[in-house]
């Protein structure tokens, strides 16, 4: 049975993390959007990610859902990588210097409810069995739950299905890389003896323990023994992880009452190609890496937020060249992915290092890193996020692609904070006070609290700058404006000239002469 569908504008897959908050993106911005889920809505999701890192927090302030997400974890503001002397988080330049420990499911539940309340048409236990496309549309074919085949039709479609991801098959698109840790165990527990330390970890280069405190008595433990050769479905015990922690540890802090224990193993894997025609891939369908860092659900919902703006610009005819902007999510995001899988992998690798030589080597670097202030800061923005930055556009300048601060903000209806500003879902222009309001552009225009000595600013959705001045006339801001938020317009035709056409003479002349220093904007991507 085929059920014929109206077109939709976008059609996301797999409501995890990254396509609940793209999902709620696109309807906030006006778009038609169905989220389809093969998963029962009311089927536990035994999630492995646990830490929000403060880039992600910074991107849910901006659409007001950090400081609702906060209260329900437990902040860590200091790591003590393989038992060196703590790395501080308060030397990151944010509003949220801590990595938040709380359960998927509480991301999950705000970006759901976010998603519901956009006009997000969500359905729970659909399977997609089928994606094809042309030049206009995408057609995916869905199982619903009584077994029937529904069709449905899209502008645009966007793979979030994970590390299995049916879209990438249907595109077939290779995932290449490897495993890198076998047996690994998953598991949630409450402890007898909790240890000193928030984040507790340690290893031995035969096995390895970390312990995350949700922060309402149940930790998260991951475990790992180098002799362990169990597949995935082999069946896991308490015993177990309580083994590998005596050994990584010394104790097992008294592990008891597990809710659920698990065991996986862990990929390093990266699509080539993030877009294919009009169809994407995000998050876990287009990266996967060791749990190393909990960076993984960060990565994948900094992807939506990437490419949520930029599906909206191209469907409601903003932007001034559509493919370019929509090429530029993979051009911005696959090299974030590639070094995230760098960074996790070299931080399982460090963990597991087998040899005197390389724990020796281990044991000097936790040492020495806290004391070498901007290699200590770099690591930290990396694993933050705060330090991802993407090329400037052509013929554009830094602070160009880099994120933007959350900067302070005259008194007025935007709020007191650019990410409060960045709310509204559109750029964000800030100038002085009396800069004019370029004519005909979607963007929310503030000014400085306090004197910037004329500087201008222009920052996209995502909360990345994508122009900024010392000083700019209005013009020159119109200009910079337009760039990214006007779409070129044709010239008209010329009506035919009634004069007789003169006979061969010197070639025609220059064409018209461009604006001089006109700002680089999407239009002029390669």
């Amino acid at each position: 049975m085929t059920v014929a569908q109206d077109m939709i504008d976008v059609v996301v897959v797999g409501a995890g993390p990254t396509g609940l908050l793209l999902a709620g993106d696109l309807a906030a911005a006006g778009l038609s959007v169905t989220l389809i889920e093969r998963r029962p809505r009311t089927a536990a999701n035994l999630t492995r990610a646990f830490a929000v890192h403060a880039r992600t927090l910074e991107l849910l302030d901006a659409r007001g859902l950090a400081d609702e997400l906060v209260p329900t974890g437990r902040r860590i503001d200091r790591l003590r990588p393989f038992g060196g002397m703590p790395l501080s988080l308060q030397h990151l330049s944010t509003r949220y210097p801590f990595v938040l420990i709380t359960p998927q499911y509480e991301t999950e539940k705000l970006l759901e409810r976010r998603a519901l309340s956009t006009g997000v048409d969500i359905r729970y236990d659909h399977q997609l069995i089928s994606l094809s496309q042309d030049r206009d549309a995408v057609t995916l074919g869905v199982r619903t739950p009584d077994g029937a085949r529904a069709t449905l039709h899209a502008r645009h479609a966007v793979g979030a299905d994970g590390v299995r991801s049916t879209v990438r098959a249907a595109l077939g698109l290779p995932f290449p890389g490897r495993a890198v840790v076998r047996s690994m165990i998953l598991a949630d527990v409450r402890l007898t003896r909790p240890p000193e330390d928030l984040l507790a970890g340690g290893g031995t280069g035969d096995a390895f323990v970390f312990l995350v405190p949700f922060g309402d008595g149940w930790y998260r433990a991951i475990g790992w023994r180098r002799d362990g050769s169990a597949a995935d479905t082999d069946p896991v015990g308490l015993d177990e992880l309580r083994e590998i922690a005596r050994t990584a540890l010394g104790s097992d802090h008294g592990m008891h009452d597990p809710r659920w224990i698990s065991r996986f193993h862990s990929d390093e894997r990266q699509v080539p190609h993030y877009r294919r025609g009009r169809v994407f891939l995000a998050g876990d369908a287009a990266h996967v890496h060791s749990p190393a860092g909990g960076l993984g659900m960060n990565t994948g919902l900094q992807d939506a937020a990437n490419l949520s703006w930029k599906l909206a610009a191209v469907l409601h005819g903003r932007a001034p060249d559509p493919e370019a902007l929509l090429d530029s999510y993979h051009r911005e995001r696959h090299p974030v992915g590639r070094l995230v899988l760098r960074l996790s992998g070299a931080l399982v690798r460090a963990v597991t290092a087998d040899g005197a030589a390389r724990r020796t080597a281990r044991r000097v670097g936790a040492a020495v890193l806290p004391r070498l202030g901007p290699a200590r800061d770099r690591a930290l923005g990396m694993i933050s996020g705060t330090a991802v930055s993407y090329p400037p556009p052509r013929g554009g300048r830094r602070p160009a692609g880099r994120r933007a601060p959350d900067l302070a903000l005259a008194p007025g209806p935007h709020g007191a904070r650019l990410y409060e500003a960045l709310r509204a879902g559109q750029f964000v222009l800030l100038t002085p006070p009396g800069t004019a309001t370029p004519p005909g552009t979607p963007l929310t225009h503030v000014h400085w609290r306090t004197d910037h000595r004329g500087a201008c600013v222009l920052v996209r959705p995502d909360g990345y700058v994508a122009w900024s001045a010392p000083r700019a006339t209005d013009a020159e801001v119109a200009a910079a404006v337009a760039a990214w938020l006007l779409p070129r317009t044709p010239p008209a035709p010329t009506p035919p000239d009634p004069r007789p056409v003169p006979g061969p003479g010197p070639g025609p002349g220059p064409g018209p002469a461009q604006p001089a220093g006109r700002p680089a904007g999407p239009a002029q991507k390669a």
